[in-house]
């Protein structure tokens, strides 16, 4: 019991001392006292000025985030279930080779696809960060979506063809409800991966519209060039976490269904 309190304490005050540190005045920054004293929302003001243009950033990354769970839980479905299902030579190879390609580090590939996308013309667009977070969200997806599939006999599909369903509607109407806390923890964890994204975003974009919000965050300016904001950096922060906060409330049950799925035959 002790150790699992030191454990959430340590999680959880970094995420504490950011919302207290958001409630402080610009002066009281640096005071080390447990809360406040006053509060104030000085830093959420600045935050909202139009000339940050966060709420823009704030889209953006709702964009560049939701795009990328998309597409990945569309295609990571179906090639999970294929891997799932389907009997072919070097499979395993195959899908080895997928999750493999999640292991090159960010920073090996951005100046390559910065090259490419200036050829592209793609350089403040969204595709440019959807695309590369993609290539880094499809193996873990096709990767945990091949385990749930396969937990999923399949003489349930064959009843279902039986009975006369299609192997598309069996898949539909079978396969894809079973394996939903699977689909939902697939999505958390890429929306997630996506939403906190930095170096990619920041290396693709140089128009201050089309920045995602941990790149804003980071260019966030003081009074004077000699000022580094940091109440208007925890208000930020405050803010790009709540919606990751709410998603994780809100879809718990699912997501503690899809950890657990398999652990107890």
């Amino acid at each position: 019991m002790i150790g699992v309190t030191v454990v959430i304490v340590f999680c959880l005050a970094p995420f504490y001392w950011m919302v207290v540190s958001s409630f402080r005045r610009t002066s009281d920054i640096f005071d080390k006292s447990a809360l406040p004293s006053p509060w104030s929302l000085e830093n959420y003001t600045a935050v909202f000025d139009p000339d940050q243009g966060f709420l823009r950033s704030m889209a953006n990354s709702l964009v560049v985030a939701g795009t990328t769970t998309a597409l990945a839980l569309v295609i990571a479905t179906l090639t999970a279930y294929a891997m799932a299902r389907l009997d072919f030579p070097f499979k395993r190879l195959v899908l080895t080779g997928i999750i493999a390609t999640s292991m090159f580090p960010v920073v090996s590939i951005v100046v390559p696809l910065l090259k490419l996308f200036t050829d592209w013309d793609w350089i403040n667009t969204y595709q440019a960060m959807v695309a590369p977070s993609l290539s880094f969200a499809l193996p873990l997806a096709v990767w945990i979506l091949t385990a749930f599939f396969r937990q999923i006999p399949i003489e349930l599909e064959q009843a279902a063809m039986i009975d006369g369903c299609t192997q598309g509607q069996a898949f539909r109407r079978i396969v894809l409800p079973l394996a939903a806390p699977g689909v939902f923890t697939t999505a958390i964890i890429t929306f997630v991966a996506a939403w906190n994204e930095f170096l990619i975003a920041l290396s693709m974009t140089n128009d201050a519209a089309m920045q995602t919000a941990p790149v804003a965050i980071s260019k966030f300016t003081g009074a004077s060039q000699f000022e580094t904001p940091f109440g208007s950096q925890m208000a930020a922060g405050v803010l790009v976490t709540i919606p990751l906060v709410v998603l994780v409330v809100v879809f718990q049950r699912r997501i503690v269904d899809g950890l657990t799925a398999g652990a107890v035959k």
